[in-house]
Order: C-alpha cells, then sequence, then structure tokens
C-alpha cells in the first residue's frame, strides 16, 4: 500500500511538473512576448545571453523620474518582497504569464495584502468586488482578496483575459487600471494597438499607470544589469529637458474639466499664470482640437481649477479676441 501511495504520488508530481514545463516560456525572447511597445529584441550571438533588450526611448525619460521618486523604495523591496514574487512567479508561469506581470502588484498595492483603494479595490492585485465575485473570491465573513495565494490566481487569470483581448502587455496594464473598454475606444479610435500612438487617448492615470509599471520593471529586471545604466546613453541635455518634461506629468495634483468652443492654450496659461509650454505639454494639441469644434478634458494644476472656472467666460473672449488679431 505505501509503494502504491509514493507511485500515485509521484505521478501526481510528474504531472503537475510536465503543466509547468509546457506553459513555462522557453527563453528570454518569449518571456517578452506581448512586450514589442516597451522592448526591442536584438541577437546577440552569445550561446548564455542570445538577446538583449532595448528599452523604447520614450520611456527612458519617465523612468528617470519615478526612480527619483520611488527608486530607493523599490530597490529595498528587491530583498524582503522575494518571497512574494517567488509565489507570484509561479502562478503566472503556470498560466503561461510573463514573470514580469508581478510587478503590476507593485504599483497596484506596493505587495499590501489589506490596502483598500477609494473605489472598493483590496489587496495586493486590487481587485473589485465583482471580479473577486466573478472568479469565485469571498468577501465576507473573511475578504479573499487579502489571500496573497487566492488573489494572484485571480489576477492570472484576468490577465489571461485582457490579453487574448489586446495582444500587448502595456495595453493589459492600461485595461487593468482603466478598463478595457477605455482600451478598446483608444484602439478603434487610433487604428493602432502601440500604446505609445494611442496613450494620449487615455485617461492621465492610466497612462502614467503603465509608466509606473515600465519603471518598475526596470528597477527590477535592467537596472545595471549589464553594468551600466541605460541613462548614461542619453544625451545629458535631452535627458535634463525630457526628465523636466516628465516631472510635470508626474504631478499628482492635477485635475480635469471638459471644456469646448474657441479656447487658447496661451490665454489660458496667461489667466492662470502658468508657463504655456508646461501647459501644452500637460494637454498635447488642445488647440487642434477644439479647433475643430470637439471637447477637450483640459488638465491644470488643483490649485488652477478654482481660478479656471471663476473666469472661463474671461478666458473664453480673450482667445476669441486673440484669434480675431491673428487673422487680421
Amino acid at each position: 500500500m505505501r509503494i502504491g501511495l509514493l507511485t500515485l504520488f509521484m505521478f501526481v508530481m510528474n504531472s503537475i511538473q510536465a503543466q509547468l514545463s509546457k506553459n513555462k516560456p522557453d527563453s528570454d525572447q518569449n518571456l517578452r512576448v506581448g512586450f514589442s511597445s516597451l522592448f526591442t529584441i536584438s541577437s546577440t550571438g552569445n550561446k548564455e545571453k542570445p538577446f538583449t533588450f532595448q528599452l523604447n526611448p520614450k520611456a527612458v525619460s519617465f523612468i528617470q523620474s519615478y526612480m527619483d521618486k520611488q527608486g530607493p523604495e523599490l530597490i529595498r523591496m528587491k530583498t524582503w518582497a522575494k518571497p512574494y514574487f517567488n509565489l507570484y512567479d509561479e502562478i503566472l508561469t503556470a498560466n503561461g504569464i510573463p514573470v514580469e506581470l508581478k510587478y503590476l502588484s507593485v504599483i497596484e498595492s506596493h505587495l499590501s495584502s489589506n490596502l483598500i483603494s477609494w473605489a472598493g479595490a483590496v489587496g495586493p492585485w486590487q481587485l473589485m468586488p465583482d471580479e473577486a465575485a466573478r472568479f469565485g473570491l469571498k468577501t465576507a465573513p473573511i475578504d479573499e482578496r487579502t489571500d496573497y495565494h487566492k488573489s494572484t490566481q485571480v489576477a492570472a487569470s484576468l490577465l489571461k483575459e485582457l490579453y487574448a483581448q489586446f495582444g500587448d502587455w502595456l495595453l493589459v496594464v492600461a485595461a487593468y487600471n482603466g478598463g478595457a473598454g477605455r482600451v478598446k475606444q483608444a484602439i478603434q479610435k487610433k487604428g493602432t494597438k502601440d500604446f505609445w500612438q494611442l496613450e494620449y487617448e487615455l485617461p492621465l492615470e492610466t497612462r502614467n499607470h503603465v509608466k509606473k509599471f515600465i519603471a518598475t520593471h526596470y528597477v527590477f529586471e535592467e537596472l545595471n544589469a549589464n553594468g551600466t545604466d541605460i541613462f548614461e546613453k542619453v544625451n545629458v541635455q535631452s535627458a535634463a529637458k525630457l526628465k523636466k518634461e516628465n516631472s510635470i506629468l508626474l504631478q499628482t495634483d492635477l485635475r480635469e474639466i471638459i471644456v469646448s468652443g474657441r479656447f487658447r492654450i496661451s490665454v489660458i496659461a496667461t489667466y492662470l499664470k502658468l508657463d504655456e509650454k508646461e501647459l501644452s505639454l500637460m494637454n498635447p494639441k488642445f488647440d487642434q482640437t477644439v479647433s475643430s469644434g470637439k471637447s477637450y478634458s483640459l488638465k491644470m494644476p488643483k490649485d488652477r481649477l478654482e481660478i479656471f472656472e471663476a473666469h472661463k467666460n474671461d478666458i473664453l473672449q480673450a482667445s476669441l479676441q486673440s484669434l480675431y488679431s491673428i487673422k487680421e
């Protein structure tokens, strides 16, 4: 009987191992399938390290700004988070998901099991109640969204669903934050699945969520991996300019207001006593959009919103007058 039980145990374990091996990506290249918006994959001719991965240049400046704020904490996390990452790696790999997606949990909750968002999302993967229910997680009397193993299983299922829709992991991260519907609308409008071409069709929070994922991924996977820092490869002057621009976009006290009419960004900046270039950076193609008769979700620092609303009609009239003077 003991031999029979041992044989059965070995058969089950071998079956599990075979399934894990079947689902596990077989190379560094496969780990990054679906990351075309983030990586350029090149052959090195080296058997030990057959591929190199170069970050999309559009990600570099955001990473630098984000690291200035979060880098030290993320670097410390490399040590204490190992047990959590080992669990994540096992579950994600078993589900055929690149292990890099574990960093989504870092930006969602910093791996905190008891975190509750203002919207009601809970746990290390910040699962909403409806998603928990859909995948069989209980929220009472004990909220299973706080369970690392169970919540990661559900997160893996969600990630697989989203990847089946979009085929790109950056878009998966965007949809995980802002909803699949928003991402679909952006794709339909721009006719592409390249995050960098449709990012400004997504809410500011969602855009930054994706870029936080990229930055976190960089800290854990790429920083000093080759003994160099990617920022050393960027022209110093250009890097400083890009860093300044992204420090503006990283502001967390921005507010949005829907506007329509022939407003001009230069006039708005004057009334709000803001730098025109910085306001334009927050609101790309503002003048072109409103001049075509479309509404625009205008972004500005929180402390300027009340001023804008109080002088909205004056700003519009001044904008119109500015346009007339240009025509004359």
